[in-house]
This record gives structure tokens, sequence and C-alpha cells, in this order.
């Protein structure tokens, strides 16, 4: 049986990591690299870093933070953010990122998932989805959640398993940052429905929290941002807690 993974988020804005509540009202968490290193010490299992502002002001991802990154740290790592071809992709993989993830880039051109499996491997590709709940039903939003799409999210991520995403990195922007809990009932259904790995994002406030949707949902990893930036949870802590609720997690110590 696999173990559960533990996943840093680093929202990057101009350089440096920051957080908010609901995708809005931003404040600064810090150096990426620093944290990173961070993290790689306290036993996270892999780290997701998206510049949050690059599809949103069309800047490309900068692979100078990737080579720094990869530099410091020698978990897995993924870097999203601007990411619209193939060279985008390429820059940053061979810059030192492990995955590459996608976004509304991918919404609006499905075509470029079949493209970034082809080129690289589904392994590679991480699809990132942002999902809201309006009028009882869940629809995928772009460009850091301020645009509705009218997709179904159901609908989308089993479209992008068939196109060849490698995994689903699901927020929930009704849960982001508020933490109180990851969407459990959104993750389960999504998480019966497909064949590749699942990470729940948006909403974890507590160990708690990352007992339950382990437990509930069984999604392969959960991501978090806030409580692991302001140190309200420490990593080493975390998998203490989760290992003593029969969630099989890599201990700190272990390679």
């Amino acid at each position: 049986m696999l173990t559960k993974r533990i996943i840093p988020c680093l929202d990057v804005k101009d350089g440096r990591t920051v957080k908010g509540i609901n995708f809005v009202d931003l404040r600064d968490a810090g150096d990426p690299v620093e944290l990173a290193w961070q993290y790689s010490v306290q036993g996270a299992d892999e780290l997701v870093f998206l510049d949050i502002s690059a599809t949103d002001e069309k800047r490309k991802t900068m692979a100078e933070l990737v080579k720094s990154v990869a530099r410091q740290i020698n978990i897995p790592f993924t870097i999203g953010g601007g990411i619209n071809e193939i060279a985008d992709a390429d820059i940053l993989l061979n810059s030192g990122a492990d995955k590459i993830s996608i976004n509304s880039a991918a919404v609006r051109n499905p075509q470029l998932i079949d493209d970034l499996a082809a080129g690289f491997g589904k392994q590679f590709v991480v699809v990132a989805v942002d999902t809201k709940a309006i009028n009882g039903k869940n629809y995928v939003h772009l460009n850091g959640g301020r645009i509705p799409t009218g997709i179904e999210t159901k609908s989308w991520v089993l479209e992008a398993q068939e196109r060849g995403a490698g995994e689903i990195l699901l927020t929930s922007m009704d849960h982001d940052g508020t933490k109180g809990g990851f969407d459990c009932k959104q993750l389960q259904k999504i998480n019966r429905m497909l064949s590749i790995p699942v990470i729940a994002s948006g909403g974890a406030g507590s160990r708690e929290d990352f007992a339950e949707v382990f437990n509930e949902t069984d999604v392969d990893a959960a991501l978090a941002a806030s409580v692991f930036h302001y140190g309200q949870i420490l990593i080493p802590d975390l998998k203490q807690y989760l290992k003593e609720q029969g969630v099989l997690v890599r201990q700190v110590n272990e390679e």
C-alpha cells in the first residue's frame, strides 16, 4: 500500500510566497526557496509551487526559481503557472522541476494535456482544478478562481484523465484559506471516479482535517499552505498524529 503524501503548497507572486482567503486578500508568507528547504528538512513528501500571477498577468513562470529550489532540496516538486505550451514545460523540467502543473491553459486548450503527456510522460503532468459550488453543482474556474467556466468539475477531471493527466490537484475555492476542513464530500466523489492520484487542496486548518480527508476520501495526498507557512502545523507532528490515526505515511527519518 502506498503511503499518503503531505504536500506544502507555495503560492508565489513577484518572487515571494503569499497566502490569502478564498483566493483573495493576499499577504506575504516568506521566501519560497527558504521555505522549500525548511519543508524538505521537516519531512514533506513533495512541494508544489504555483505562480498565481503568471496566467492573469500573461507572464511566464520563472525558471530561475526552479533552479534555486532544485539546488536546495532533494524531494520532488511541481511547478505551475503560465505554462501554455510544450516549450514552457521543457524549460521548467530541464531547470530541475519534477512535474509541471497546468490549470487555465488546459481548460482553454485541452489538447495541451495530450501533448505534454506524449512529450514528457503522464507522470510529469499534474492538472490543477479550481472548483466552486454554484447552485449545488461544482464548476471549474480559471485565472486564480476569477473566471467561471460553466464546465462541471466532474466532467473536466474525467476528460483530463482520459487525455493523459498523471494526477489531479483539486482545490475547493469555497474551502480555500478558511481552515474549516477539506471538501471531503466532493473529494470522495472525484476520487472514486478516477484511477489516477488525487491531491486534496483547500481548507486545511488542523491535524484532524488531514486525518479526516485521508480516512473519508482515500485521496493520495493532501496539500496545504498557510497552516504550514505560519507554523500552526509542523509536518513531523502531523505525520506522527496521522500514524496514530491509522494513516500510512512516510516518517520523517525514513528514506
